[in-house]
């Protein structure tokens, strides 16, 4: 009930505040008993990519379906990278430009909300602690779509594009 009555920014800051008082908590801890803070980690498995959300045998769609579909993923994934590299190069540009307005654009640096782990601080962390290697895993499988040259894929393929 007390929340509904607080504006957003009032429970924003209790939940910094919040944060706050973990985060000093946190290192008192890793001060006074700094083990306490890590747990036995056993190496991981090796996974191989799941087969959760599959098509059953029943679901599959026909060859000419799923060539469309690969074909427009790689046409896309061309796309993608062919503007990642113009942003690349426009960048170089914009990145040496002082903040201020250049012609009908307005050039300026903001803070990014998004964080990462500092890695080599976590590193020197484990390192004088003893702790060994920092605990890492696998990202989630990529999905990789390759055109091959057989008789029946370039039929399909001319079958899809006419």
């Amino acid at each position: 009930m007390l929340k509904l009555l607080m504006s957003p920014s009032a429970t924003r800051t209790t939940r910094t505040l919040r944060g706050v008082a973990g985060l000093v908590a946190d290192a008192v801890r890793s001060v006074v008993n700094p083990a306490a803070l890590v747990t036995e980690v056993e190496a991981p498995a090796p996974v191989e990519a799941t087969e959760a959300g599959l098509y059953t045998e029943a679901e599959m769609p026909d060859v000419a379906t799923i060539a469309r579909a690969a074909l427009g993923f790689d046409l896309a994934a061309d796309n993608a990278r062919a503007a990642d590299r113009s942003k690349r190069k426009h960048r170089k540009v914009l990145d040496r430009l002082p903040a201020g307005q250049y012609g009908g654009w307005l050039v300026r640096r903001v803070s990014s909300s998004r964080q990462t782990v500092d890695l080599d601080a976590v590193r020197r962390i484990f390192a004088e602690h003893n702790l060994g290697d920092v605990p890492m895993r696998d990202t989630a499988p990529s999905l990789r779509v390759e055109r091959i040259d057989t008789p029946a894929a370039v039929e399909t393929l001319t079958e899809v594009t006419a």
